[in-house]
């Protein structure tokens, strides 16, 4: 099954979803956030010297391994302390990627997706809250069982509606309950990210196996210069745009190109790879905080 992309039928939604620009002689603080905020040569040049002043001491090899070792143990801690009460139910998704939106077309067959990294449910949750019906089964895997025990607690779990299951996606054998070339729409959403980068490749690898032809990968994540990597102290750098939180959980922050490669090359097709610039800014305290995201879909040929 082929899903298309329905910009026609989402386009409205979508320009007023990014309708904010600041405008000259605009204060900046007159609203939380503004859309496609520009950097010019300066800013970029501040980011940098902040990513090598952050970056200058990296983790020992030993360092790396344990950090590595304990991945799942470290998420578990995370959610075994914030519950379903950290993230934020992504209730944009319809908007950002409109193919999920399964009612705006008419499909002989239900539509079989996979979040990789569902966490709580921050994206199958809002899936369940649109009352998709029957056009959609929603499967969730996550490397941490703690997540997977709170999202299937969930009031809207349903089973004939969704699977959460535990899963390491680096691993070489996936153990899931589909088959290869069986789904139309993986999402990663702030998940690769969370990968050591060495694995990236083998990831998309793994996803492209249990993609149909034609199926689709919706991709959303942390870009180079992000807010989130400029505020990281040094010390805290395992390796290149590769940071360890205070609470051992990972981050990598990626660019275009980046993300471009890791999927073309294992034969993927680009259909969208783009910047999302935000400014956030805290009117109280009359803070500016510059977001960068990358938003990109790729498909697997026919």
């Amino acid at each position: 099954m082929d899903i298309k992309s329905d910009v026609a039928a989402d386009g409205d939604e979508r320009r007023q979803f990014r309708s904010r620009f600041l405008t000259e002689g605009e204060s900046v603080f007159k609203h939380n956030a503004w859309d496609d905020f520009p950097w010019d040569d300066k800013q970029e040049a501040e980011a940098q010297k902040a990513v090598n002043a952050n970056s200058k001491d990296k983790f020992s090899d030993c360092e790396r391994e344990k950090y590595e070792k304990d991945a799942g143990k470290f998420w578990d801690d995370f959610y075994s302390k914030h519950q379903d009460k950290f993230f934020k139910d992504r209730h944009w998704l319809f908007v950002e990627f409109p193919e999920l939106n399964v009612r705006n077309r008419t499909l002989e067959n239900k539509i079989n997706m996979l979040e990789i990294g569902c966490g709580v449910g921050n994206t199958i949750v809002p899936l369940l809250q649109s009352d998709l019906g029957q056009s959609m089964y929603i499967y969730g895997c996550d490397f941490s069982e703690k997540a997977i025990s709170i999202l299937r607690e969930h009031p809207l779990y349903d089973e004939s509606l969704c699977n959460a299951f535990v899963c390491d996606v680096t691993s070489d054998d996936w153990v899931v309950p589909f088959e290869k070339n069986s789904l139309d729409i993986v999402t990663m959403i702030f998940v690769l990210s969370a990968i050591t980068p060495e694995k990236h490749s083998h990831v998309i690898r793994k996803i492209k196996e249990y993609l149909k032809p034609g199926g689709l990968i919706l991709y959303r994540d942390y870009a180079r210069f992000d807010m989130a990597q400029l505020r990281f102290k040094n010390g805290r750098c395992i390796s290149d745009n590769f940071y360890a939180r205070g609470d051992g959980t990972r981050v990598y922050f990626f660019t275009q190109e980046e993300v471009k490669n890791l999927f073309t090359n294992e034969g993927f097709v680009e259909e969208q790879n783009f910047i999302d610039r935000r400014l956030q800014v805290n009117r109280s305290k009359q803070l500016k905080m510059y977001r960068i995201w990358i938003i990109a879909k790729y498909r697997k040929p026919l």
